[in-house]
C-alpha cells in the first residue's frame, strides 16, 4: 500500500480550503485547487500531463500500471479491462457552486469521443454546510431546441428552474448516472468516483474562469455535445432511487446503490474491530480516526484521517485495525462493465 500525496491541479471554480483541512496538509494558496486527482491515470482534457498521479519513486501510476498490470490490478481484471485501471477518485471541494454540466455516456464517448469509457460518476459527501445541496436532474422533459436557447443565451435561471435541487449531508452518497445534468453546491466536501475520464459538457459558465463557448463542447460544438445530455425529466422517486446507504452501510458494504457496480464501486470499512479486505486495486481513503492497515508485503502502515492509500493487487489481503473508518473505491468487478 502507498501513502499518496495531494495531487491538485488548477482547475477554473474556486475551492474553500476544505482539502487541505481534511488531509491536515498545508494549502495551496491560489484559491483554484478544488479537486485532489487520486491515483490518477487519467488526464485533464487537452490538458495532459495535468491530472496523472505521481508515485513517491517519481514514476507515474500509468507508467507502472502498464509496465506491470498483473501486479497493480490482477489476473481477474486484466482478463476484463487489460493494463486500464477502469477507475478515477477524486476528493472533490466546491469552494462555490459548480456550474451546470453533464458528463456523456459510453455510447457517445466511443461514437464521438474515441474512449471505451464515458463519466458516470458518484459522491459520498465528506462534510456538507448546513442547507447544501446538488442540483441534478431535471424536473419535467426538456425539447433539445430549449436546451439549446438557454445554453446559446446563457440564461441560468432557466436552466436552474428546470433542474431538481437535493439537499445533502456528510454521510450520505448518490449516484450520478452519465448524461445527467448536475451540479455540486457551495459548501461541499466529498469523495468522487468516476469513469476514468475528464468529459464534461458545460451548460453554463458566466462567472467562472474558463471560456465555456470554446472549451465547454469537447471540441465538437455544442449541436453536437449537447446531444450527449440527457433531457428526459426525472421524479423524486427516480431521484430517491440514486440514494445508496452512505455512511449507515455496514462495514465492509456498498455506500451506493446496486446499479452503481457497472461502472465502480465504494465499500465502507470500519477497523474495530477489524476489517478484512480482500486483494484487488483498489484507493482507501480514510475518513475519520488513527488505525493500521496490515497487508501481506511487510509492516502494517499507520493510517489517519484525511490520509489516501493506493493499494496494489500485489498487496494481497489487507486488514483495516483500530478505530478509523474508510472508504474503499474499486473499479467495476471483472464481468460488469457495459
Amino acid at each position: 500500500p502507498i501513502p499518496l500525496p495531494p495531487n491538485l491541479p488548477r482547475s477554473f471554480y474556486r475551492d474553500s480550503g476544505a482539502i487541505a483541512r481534511f488531509r491536515r496538509t498545508a494549502p495551496d494558496g491560489d484559491g483554484y485547487r478544488p479537486e485532489d486527482w487520486v491515483a490518477s491515470t487519467t488526464p485533464r482534457f487537452a490538458q495532459a500531463p495535468a491530472g496523472l498521479t505521481t508515485l513517491p519513486d517519481g514514476t507515474r501510476l500509468a507508467d507502472a500500471v502498464a509496465a506491470d498490470p498483473g501486479a497493480w490490478l490482477g489476473p481477474e481484471h486484466t482478463a476484463a479491462y487489460g493494463a486500464d485501471t477502469a477507475l478515477l477518485v477524486k476528493l472533490l471541494d466546491a469552494g462555490q457552486r459548480l456550474p451546470l454540466h453533464s458528463h456523456p455516456d459510453r455510447g457517445f464517448a466511443r461514437a464521438h469521443l474515441g474512449s471505451a469509457h464515458g463519466k458516470t460518476e458518484a459522491w459520498f459527501v465528506v462534510d456538507a454546510a448546513p442547507g447544501a445541496e446538488i442540483r441534478m436532474g431535471f424536473t419535467r422533459d426538456v425539447t433539445a431546441d430549449e436546451l439549446a436557447d438557454w445554453v446559446g443565451r446563457g440564461d441560468t435561471e432557466a436552466l436552474h428552474g428546470a433542474v431538481h435541487r437535493v439537499p445533502v449531508a456528510a454521510g450520505d452518497a448518490l449516484l450520478c448516472p452519465a448524461g445527467t445534468p448536475h451540479a455540486i453546491g457551495a459548501g461541499v466536501l466529498l469523495v468522487e468516483l468516476q469513469e476514468p475520464t475528464d468529459f464534461s459538457v458545460l451548460l453554463e459558465w458566466e462567472g467562472y474562469a474558463i471560456d465555456g463557448a470554446a472549451e465547454g463542447h469537447l471540441g465538437l460544438g455544442f449541436d453536437r455535445a449537447l446531444a450527449a445530455v440527457d433531457r428526459e425529466g426525472v421524479d423524486g422517486a427516480a431521484l430517491a432511487r440514486l440514494r445508496g446507504p452512505g455512511a449507515g452501510a455496514a462495514s465492509g458494504g456498498s455506500v451506493l446503490p446496486p446499479e452503481a457496480g457497472s461502472s465502480f464501486r465504494a465499500e465502507l470499512y470500519r477497523g474495530e474491530p477489524t476489517a478484512a479486505l480482500d486483494p484487488g486495486f483498489s484507493v482507501l481513503v480514510v475518513l475519520d480516526g488513527t488505525g493500521t492497515l496490515g497487508h501481506e508485503r511487510g509492516r502494517p502502515l499507520a493510517v489517519s484521517a484525511g490520509q489516501t492509500v493506493l493499494i496494489p493487487y500485489a498487496a494481497g489481503h489487507t486488514e483495516l485495525s483500530g478505530p478509523v473508518s474508510a472508504l474503499r473505491c474499486r473499479p467495476p468487478a471483472p464481468g460488469t462493465a457495459g
